[in-house]
């Protein structure tokens, strides 16, 4: 069981040294040190060392270790399409303790760093997040981009998860069937 303390945070597409992300994705920075360190400073600010943050891909280019020792929280990657020195898998399942349906049933989330307009469990109302699209695709049923260029370059939290959630419609949901 998690600390009742700590928090879950989500994000995608840090892509730290990446500077021509900055041009391909408008970013609001005028070049890649300043955007490091802004994506540096939001990140610390309101994660903490106890709190636990899952990146959905493209963390950075070259060497992570030289952002990842001055994040906080502990980092659990899925693997993106510019990660060619993270080992990760590709894809995730997960069940936060106390994350409830309005049934009393487990909420599952499958975590990836690409959309899909499938999951498991996707039509029982179960959650799919993912980045990539660096907010160019609209939600699909409880899908959405969790990606840095979505949230104003902070991750999301758990509890921001689940409000944002509450505004989208299944797929089809066959609890209700």
């Amino acid at each position: 069981m998690r600390n009742m303390m700590s928090k879950i945070f989500f994000t995608a597409d840090t892509h730290f040294d990446h500077a021509n992300i900055i041009k391909y994705s408008n970013r609001p920075y005028r070049n890649v040190n300043e955007m490091n360190e802004s994506i540096i400073n939001n990140w610390n600010s309101i994660v903490k060392p106890e709190d636990t943050v899952y990146h959905l891909g493209d963390f950075s280019f070259g060497n992570p270790r030289k952002f990842i020792d001055r994040l906080n929280g502990k980092i659990l990657f899925i693997k993106g399409s510019h990660d060619k020195y993270i080992e990760a898998p590709y894809l995730r399942i997960i069940n936060p303790d106390g994350l409830k349906d309005e049934y009393g049933n487990s909420r599952y989330i499958t975590l990836c760093h690409y959309s899909m307009r499938s999951w498991d469990k996707s039509h029982y109302a179960s959650w799919c997040l993912f980045g990539h699209h660096h907010g160019s695709l609209e939600p699909y049923g409880l899908s959405f981009d969790v990606g840095v260029d979505c949230w104003n370059f902070f991750p999301v939290s758990l509890e921001q998860i689940d409000k944002k959630m509450s505004t989208l419609k299944p797929i089809v949901d066959f609890r209700k069937t």
